[in-house]
């Protein structure tokens, strides 16, 4: 599995935006629970498919979106089953690092997979 360090999108993370300074690779390395956590990844992909057909279902978002999302995630999952795919270490853990690479797949409707469901959801679900 390849580690990629540097932020790929230069977004803000998850929550060191509240501080002027970068983050430190120390603490990065301390809080940071990806290489541990991404065994869970099948999991985060389940879970999150099961969420999107609900949100589907109820006419949250359209079947264009969910289209997207089940594409995306089946091309993530072989990312991770090749070996491939890029952990990011400023991603944080398993599923912001599935997240960004979903948005940067298929934009807007990777946004909307989050819809109705917290982290904590997330967690408890993998």
């Amino acid at each position: 599995m390849a580690d990629q360090s540097a932020p790929q999108d230069g977004a803000a993370k998850a929550w060191s935006g509240r501080f002027s300074e970068p983050v430190s690779d120390l603490v990065k390395r301390y809080t940071a629970s990806v290489f541990f956590d991404n065994r869970m990844a099948a999991q985060d992909i389940r879970g999150s498919l099961a969420h999107a057909r609900m949100l589907a279902r109820q006419g949250i978002i359209g079947a264009q979106d969910l289209a997207d999302i089940e594409r995306g995630m089946a091309q993530i999952a072989g990312e991770i089953e090749r070996g491939e795919f890029a952990w990011n270490l400023d991603d944080e853990d398993v599923h912001l690092n599935i997240e960004k690479r979903l948005t940067a797949l298929v934009g807007d409707a990777g946004k909307r997979l989050h819809t109705g469901r917290s982290r904590n959801d997330q967690v408890a679900t993998d």
